[in-house]
């Protein structure tokens, strides 16, 4: 090889670049998935918890419930199970907990799928660098006497796929440690505020 370019990197790396394509895609899906899901399930924790308290005390807890039914929000869905919980403090607490691990099962779709990208590409690209510097001792084998310009295309070539890794890995890597800790703030917000829901529940009425 005399020379190279663009075009000629990537048709020599295309297998590996093809599957961290692929790679790719899945991770920009995810992220734009769960970023928008997120965004649809932020609401002042405090301010709603509030809410439901008053029309406890203003109606009745099935008039709660049925307005946490009506909202899409996670702390709705766990608000509305508490609400719907017979018992003391106890049994709602339980209730609080099984729900909570149901809405962070929720949040968490997809986003193991994000580590997984960010832990492999790396290594998908280091493959390709290989099999590319594999290729590149092969054609200095063949070409005795070729010069630097050799070497240099056949290395050039094998490092486009570890650069295509990189590119992969490290926004994924970003967004899987963003939701992580949303999902972090979101349940801890939400076990906050519903235990001061539980709270105005176990109230003895009247006082």
């Amino acid at each position: 090889m005399s020379g190279f370019d663009l075009n000629t990197m990537l048709m020599h790396g295309w297998p590996v670049l093809s599957v961290l394509l692929i790679m790719s895609v899945f991770s920009i899906t995810v992220i734009v998935d769960r970023w928008l899901t997120m965004r649809r399930g932020q609401v002042d924790t405090r301010a709603f918890v509030a809410k439901v308290s008053r029309i406890v005390r203003e109606q009745s807890p099935a008039a709660a419930q049925d307005y946490c039914r009506n909202r899409s929000q996670p702390i709705a869905a766990v608000a509305a199970a508490v609400l719907a919980q017979a018992g003391g403090r106890e049994a709602r607490e339980r209730a609080l907990q099984h729900a909570m691990q149901a809405q962070i099962r929720e949040m968490e779709s997809y986003v193991p799928i994000l580590g997984t990208i960010a832990s492999s590409a790396p290594f998908v690209g280091l493959f390709g660098t290989v099999v590319g510097i594999i290729r590149a001792f092969s054609d200095i084998a063949s070409n005795v006497g070729g010069g630097p310009e050799v070497v240099a295309s056949g290395i050039a070539e094998a490092l486009v796929t570890t650069a295509g890794g990189l590119l992969v890995a490290i926004p994924a890597l970003i967004g899987y440690n963003y939701f992580v800790r949303q999902i972090q703030r979101e349940t801890d917000a939400i076990d906050i505020a519903l235990y001061d829901l539980i709270e105005a529940l176990c109230e003895p009425r009247g006082t």
